[in-house]
Parts: structure tokens; C-alpha cells; sequence
């Protein structure tokens, strides 16, 4: 039996409809990843859930006894508690009942206080709060008001797991966490025994944790078993499958429009049955929710930069005696897309201080590039004025915003971010985290820059938002500073990756963060081989020379594969990109289905030769 159910549940907000007719259940052990686009009410749908609000229509349904346990974005706490005392608000039920046992007021039923103790296992909950301090690693004598944002989060997930929930209901627990604490969390909750629900848009997070997405889509909800990766491949297959539906459907609905418009003969012998169908399928038409439209993203690049974006040679800062930065050299150029990785408190906002010749290092020098345009992504959105409007936040005093030669309506510039016309007006404090985010790209990609430093842009964006953005990057002309703890996003937008390495050391890597980790693992792996074997106690014979190393030098046959690989992925990559646009579109599926065929089975196949050439290309480059 479920532990929750949701049945035809109907939410709306004005207008639009967040719920139409959405079922939901959940089940013993579940991990639950709820995904969709910002604004479609999946935190809604979270706090129903936990019983915090109510649907329009709908039934929600509990198991008896079921504890659910709702952790929101943002927890609120009182900032001059202790950590201690802030988690135990978990019990505090359990708390005040062993308290007025302990106490025995006259007239109290001690034995109903003792059953209901029992029950909630409040005789031993002090011991329960101190083990779930020391599992989440937390200062019980610390103070909330001191505490960060990552080690907020901590605290308001020891709070819930105190309560020993059966039902564990989670919006957004990565946002805030560095790299090792979204680890940690992961495997914390694979530990869970209950069942949970999570929104995220943390892709990597989705696919170590989820055993089940289910996405909330146009006002309904779409299961699919299995992590992230299975939910891409099956929702490409019904994206495809549903244009297909559409386009069959237009075309039927255009010949019948076509009909019912001809002259008075054949209006003479048009038969009843048919105007009916014509009039439901006009009606069928307009009760279709088209798939929301995506954002579109464009950014002012400004004039070119030099070469050289910045040199750091040698240079350290310390504050308080504590090294930040230690002996760090490096050369940034036009271009580079540079991730920055370390925990929280680590200095990455200094290093980019000094990387942007904002901060005088302590020793060494700093070298910057000329005619340098940088433009800042603020994390806590500290830029964003809250009784603005969001045109005037946009282009303060004009009804036009100029993005390099283009000349744009602010109205149509905000739709390009899939703000509506009519909340152009709308103060800045209606909007809701996701929102605010895409507000403060559209004001970011405004200003001409030719250097973007984006700290955690990726927070409460939506994926869909997220891969565009991925792509506006990989594409800019400019170089990027990107500060990121979503790990599939780094790895699709940068060229290398500046890593803590503690004690203030920072090292460059090629690549991602996947990359770093493999270079890393390499390394130590060397270092762990080239340390000398401790020493026999007993005399061995003298070992045999070293076998001389064989050349890794590529034949000349493997060096000309290696240069045309390049061209052959170009080719194949244009080849899909043109496929992709064709399945995209609706004028494929008005040809035979032969030819659709054709096309899809082809564009399912360059994928395979595409990371055959790859793994090729990365085998021989390795050499």
C-alpha cells in the first residue's frame, strides 16, 4: 500500500492551471525526483504533500501513522538559538511531554503520557539529537546567526530527521552545499530508510540519488522509473511521438477547415456529422497546452578583449594570518571558460578578486589584459531591488534596451526569459527564487561585457534553462569565470578548472570536474607507485633490468587518423544538428513514414559513431 496518494488533484494561481487532474503516490523506499520547468508549481505540489496546503479539488491520502517531514528552500529558524536547541524543535513534542511527566502535575494520566513517550521514543531524545549532530557533522554549541548557508542547510535536515520521518520531503537541499557536502548528502539519503521526494535541477545529484522522476508537465504528472539519464531518453522519445500526434492532428483539422469554407454547393451537401467533428476538433485544438515555449537567450558581448585576459605569477594572500591564495601562477586568455572548485570558505571570490586585478595581492604579481568589460552574476541576487519593477530593472527609464547592434521592446526582451507582458510591471519581490535567477541573466546578458563571472548562476534554475544557458557559454566569444558546485554543468561549460587543493594551494586542471578528479586520481596513483618498497629483511637476489619502455610515438598511419578526426566529428555533429532540426520541427511528419523512419534511425545512429570517433579521438590524443 502507498504511503501517500494524490488523486485528481486540480491547483490554480489566476488563469493558470499548476494541477489539472494530477495523480501521484509514493511508495516504501522510494526516491523521488521531482522535476519541471520554474513556475509550474512544483513546490505546490511538495507543500500539498506535506499536508501544509490544500488543492483546488483533489483527495490526499495518508497512511495511518505515516510521519511526513517537510524541509523547504529556505528554512527559517531563530537566529539566536543554538544548534542544539534549534535541532531538538524536531522532538520538541516528545520534549515537553517527558517534561510534564517528569513534573506529574496533579490530574495528569501518566500512564497516557507514558504510552504516547513510548510512542515518539522520548526518553532517549537528547541521545537522538546528539547522534544526528555528530551523522551531519554540526557544532551543537554553535550559533544560527554565524552559521553559512551550506551549514544551514545541515541543520534544517537534522531537524527533520530527528522527527524519524516515514515521508522525507525535500525543495531544493543542494542549493548552498560546496562538492563534498552534495556527496555527503547523497549518500545520506541513499542511506534513508524512508521514502522521499526532492526537487532539484542538480542533474548529477538526480542521477547518484533518484530511483524514480517524475516531472510535472502543463498541469500533469509524468512518472519514469530509473535516474535522470533513463528520464532524458525516455522523454525524447515521447517529445518526438507527441509533434508527431500534433502535426497529424493540424493536418486533419486543416482539411476539415478547408471543407467547411467551400462554396454553396457543398454547403448544400455537407452532412451534420462531419460540422460536429469539425466543431470538437476545433475545441480539442484550443484545450491542447502546447509544451511552454523555452527561454531565449542572447548576451551583449561588448568589444573584443585583448589576448591576454589576466597573468598571476607567484602571488599569495593571507587574511589574518590564515593563507587564502599560496604561490598561485597561471595565464587566463580571450576565451578560456574557467571553472573555480573548492568548499565554501575556500577563497574563490578572492582568487577571482585577484585574478581581476580587484583585490593587490600580498606577493607576486598580477598582469591584466586591455579593454577588459566584465559583467557579475551576484549569488545572493544582492543587485536585484525588490520594489523595482522588472522593466526598470531591466533598462531603468526606457521602454528600449540595446543588445550589441539589436534594438529591443523591453516587453519583447523580457518574453525572451518567459516573463508575460502583462507582470512587466510587477515588483521584483512577487517573483519566486527560479524566477528572480532568469531575471538577473536577462539584466546580466543586457551589459556589454567581453569577461562574465557567474557565481552559482545555476541555483533554482530550471534544466531546461540550465542547457540553454550551457549552451549561450560554450558558444560566447568572451571569457568565463564560473562558480559551480553543479557538477554536470561545469563539466559542459568549461576548458579548465582552478581546484582548492587546501592551505590556500590552487591548481589548474584541463577539463571539467570529471577531469580533474581523473587527473587527480592519476596522480596519486603515480605517486602511491613511485614511492620505494620497504625494504626485505632477508637478502633477495638483484632484480633484472628494466625491460627498455616501449615509444608511445604514434605510427604515421595513427598520426593521420588522429588529424582527420577532427573534420569527421565536425561533419557528423552538423549532420545531427540538422537531423535534430528536422524531428524538432512539424514538416517531417506531413512525409511518408518510410522517410520518418529514416531520419530517426539515422539520428539515433550518429550518436554511436559520434562516441566511436570520440573514444578514438581520446585514445590517440592519450598517446
Amino acid at each position: 500500500m502507498a504511503l501517500l496518494t494524490l488523486s485528481n488533484a486540480h491547483l490554480a494561481f489566476g488563469h493558470v492551471p499548476l494541477l489539472d487532474g494530477a495523480d501521484f503516490s509514493l511508495e516504501s523506499g522510494e526516491r523521488v525526483g521531482l522535476i519541471g520547468r520554474n513556475g509550474t508549481g512544483k513546490s505546490s505540489l511538495l507543500k500539498i504533500l506535506a499536508g501544509m496546503d490544500r488543492p483546488d479539488d483533489g483527495v490526499l491520502q495518508v497512511q495511518s501513522g505515516v510521519r511526513v517531514v517537510y524541509v523547504p528552500q529556505e528554512p527559517h529558524f531563530d537566529e539566536t538559538k543554538t544548534v542544539f536547541d534549534t535541532v531538538a524543535e524536531g522532538v520538541a513534542e516528545a520534549r515537553a511531554l517527558r517534561a510534564r511527566f517528569e513534573a506529574h502535575a496533579p490530574g495528569d494520566d501518566l500512564d497516557a503520557l507514558q504510552t504516547r513517550l513510548e510512542a515518539l521514543d522520548g526518553w532517549t531524545w537528547e541521545q537522538r539529537v546528539d547522534q544526528t549532530l555528530q551523522r551531519l557533522r554540526l557544532d551543537p554549541a554553535g550559533v544560527i546567526s554565524q552559521l553559512s548557508g551550506g551549514t544551514k542547510k545541515r541543520v534544517a535536515l537534522a531537524r527533520a530527521l530527528v522527527e524519524q520521518p516515514d515521508v522525507l520531503l525535500l525543495d531544493e537541499p543542494t542549493n548552498h552545499l560546496d562538492l563534498d557536502a552534495i556527496d555527503w548528502l547523497a549518500g545520506l539519503l541513499k542511506a534513508f530508510r524512508g521514502a522521499l521526494v526532492l526537487i532539484t535541477h542538480d542533474r548529477a545529484f538526480l542521477d547518484d540519488v533518484a530511483t524514480r522522476i517524475v516531472e510535472l508537465d502543463r498541469g500533469n504528472l509524468h512518472g519514469y522509473p530509473g535516474n535522470f539519464a533513463a528520464f532524458e531518453a525516455a522523454k525524447q522519445r515521447e517529445l518526438e511521438a507527441e509533434a508527431l500526434a500534433n502535426a497529424r492532428f493540424d493536418k486533419l483539422l486543416a482539411q476539415e477547415e478547408v471543407w467547411i469554407r467551400k462554396g454553396v454547393e457543398a454547403r448544400r451537401t455537407r452532412s451534420v456529422a462531419r460540422v460536429q467533428r469539425l466543431m470538437k476538433l476545433r475545441e480539442e485544438h484550443r484545450a491542447r497546452r502546447e509544451q511552454q515555449g523555452k527561454v531565449r537567450l542572447d548576451i551583449d558581448r561588448g568589444s573584443a578583449s585583448g589576448k591576454l585576459v589576466a597573468e598571476l605569477e607567484g602571488v599569495s594572500k593571507s587574511f589574518a594570518g590564515k593563507p587564502v591564495v599560496s604561490d598561485f601562477s597561471a595565464i587566463f586568455l580571450r576565451r578560456d571558460k574557467v571553472g573555480l572548485v573548492g568548499p565554501n570558505g575556500a577563497g574563490k571570490t578572492t582568487l577571482l578578486k585577484l585574478i581581476l586585478g580587484q583585490l593587490a595581492p600580498d606577493s607576486g604579481t598580477v598582469r591584466t589584459g586591455a579593454n577588459l568589460q566584465v559583467a557579475y552574476f551576484d549569488q545572493m541576487r544582492e543587485v536585484l531591488d525588490d520594489e523595482k519593477t522588472l522593466a526598470d530593472t531591466i533598462s531603468p527609464g526606457s521602454e528600449w534596451i540595446e543588445i550589441g547592434s539589436q534594438r529591443k521592446h523591453v516587453m519583447s526582451y523580457l518574453g525572451d526569459f518567459l516573463f508575460a507582458p502583462q507582470r512587466a510591471n510587477s515588483p521584483v519581490k512577487s517573483l519566486s527564487g527560479g524566477e528572480r535567477n532568469r531575471l538577473l541573466l536577462a539584466r546580466l546578458f543586457a551589459r556589454p561585457a567581453n569577461v562574465l563571472v557567474l557565481d552559482e548562476p545555476t541555483n533554482d534554475l530550471d534544466i531546461e534553462t540550465l542547457e540553454l544557458l550551457e549552451e549561450l557559454l560554450q558558444d560566447y566569444d568572451g571569457t568565463v569565470f564560473l562558480v559551480s558546485h553543479d557538477r554536470r554543468f561545469v563539466d559542459n561549460v568549461v576548458t579548465s578548472t582552478v581546484v582548492a587543493e587546501g592551505e590556500g594551494r590552487w591548481r589548474e586542471y584541463e577539463g571539467g570536474i570529471a577531469d580533474w578528479q581523473a587527473q587527480a586520481a592519476r596522480a596519486a596513483a603515480l605517486e602511491a607507485a613511485s614511492r620505494p618498497a620497504p625494504a626485505a629483511k632477508s637478502a633477495q637476489p638483484a632484480a633484472a633490468p628494466a625491460a627498455p619502455r616501449r615509444s608511445n610515438k604514434l605510427s604515421y598511419k595513427d598520426q593521420r587518423e588522429l588529424d582527420e578526426l577532427p573534420a569527421k566529428i565536425e561533419a557528423l555533429e552538423a549532420e545531427q544538428a540538422q537531423l535534430a532540426a528536422l524531428i524538432g520541427g512539424t514538416a517531417l511528419y506531413t512525409e511518408s513514414p518510410q522517410r520518418i523512419a529514416e531520419v530517426t534511425a539515422r539520428h539515433a545512429q550518429i550518436e554511436d559513431e559520434l562516441m566511436g570517433l570520440l573514444e578514438r579521438w581520446e585514445a590517440l590524443s592519450g598517446r
